[in-house]
């Protein structure tokens, strides 16, 4: 096995803390922000993973790992592990240890009906307390400590994007796609918004538009010229203008709007292609167009 050859240091977090104190949020958080993430590695295999890490077979930059007392049989392997972490030059290593108060931690058990790991037939507080005692030292370890007591869900992924992410990618971290269709093939079911735009002057009618495609200036300025096509424009930007940052907000990654006409081929294709570049100076966009060439292979 080579080691690679790297322009900049891997990134390797550990995700620990308290159960029920938000691993579960902060891998996924992770996760969106392309890191490769493992959910409870034993400690004791952290060794070889490091070996893997380094293949120059691979291109990982940026990995988090879970590690809980869900492997404790392993736990005290973990501190070793920690040391040698620090001897490997082409790794930064970082600890995010997440916690939060006995009472929080009581009420989030009981609302999910689960039992504490170390306290499968006692009260969860016996448990949250012999896991608060077994974890202290870990916790002084801690390059990051985030007190989930009062933060929401999308609160904790803030935070997390806010301290891991860099520029580039908390701008990438919301994108919009933009999916142009055609209602005949069907509605794409991992649209989150679905407009119909059946109702604008259709370029299909006019004979030598037929074989063209709304990417196609002269059928993108037919749709628009219309009075009707201008002020649906107008309105659908002003609702998304204000919808977008509110689904940023709540923490949505991606947003999927779907816009169809009959055959998917001019106007929601050229609607589509004004919405992706007109919201594009404000937020990562893409478009696709999924049914442009279904006329053309029949």
């Amino acid at each position: 096995m080579t080691e690679k050859v790297l322009d900049k240091e891997t990134q390797l977090v550990i995700i620990t803390g308290m159960s029920g104190a938000g691993k579960t949020v902060a891998v996924q958080s992770f996760e969106d922000l392309g890191f490769f993430c493992v959910d409870n590695l034993p400690p004791a295999l952290l060794p070889k993973f490091l070996e893997l890490m380094k293949d120059s077979s691979n291109d990982i930059q940026n990995v988090a790992l879970v590690m809980d007392l869900r492997g404790r049989e392993f736990f005290e392997a973990l501190f070793e592990a920690l040391d040698k972490l620090g001897e490997e030059s082409w790794l930064h290593a970082h600890i995010l240890f997440l916690d939060a108060q006995d009472q929080s931690l009581v009420s989030r058990y009981k609302e999910t009906r689960r039992s504490h790991p170390l306290a499968k037939e006692g009260l969860p507080l016996e448990g949250i307390r012999q896991e608060r005692r077994l974890l202290d030292e870990l916790r002084g370890r801690a390059q990051t400590i985030i007190d989930t007591t009062s933060l929401k869900p999308r609160e904790l992924r803030e935070q997390i994007i806010e301290t891991y992410a860099d520029t580039k990618r908390k701008q990438e971290i919301f994108s919009v796609q933009m999916v142009s269709f055609g209602f005949k093939y069907g509605i794409p079911i991992d649209a989150d918004l679905v407009f119909d735009v059946r109702f604008l002057p259709n370029p299909h009618y006019v004979e030598h538009m037929r074989p063209l495609t709304g990417l196609n200036t002269e059928v993108s300025s037919y749709v628009f010229k219309w009075s009707d096509s201008q002020k649906f424009l107008e309105k659908l930007m002003d609702l998304l203008q204000f919808m977008l940052p509110q689904y940023k907000r709540e923490g949505k990654s991606q947003l999927i709007i779907a816009i169809g006409c009959t055959g998917g081929q001019h106007r929601s294709v050229a609607i589509a292609e004004h919405l992706a570049k007109h919201f594009s100076t404000d937020f990562v966009t893409h478009v696709t167009h999924r049914d442009i060439e279904k006329r053309k292979g029949h």
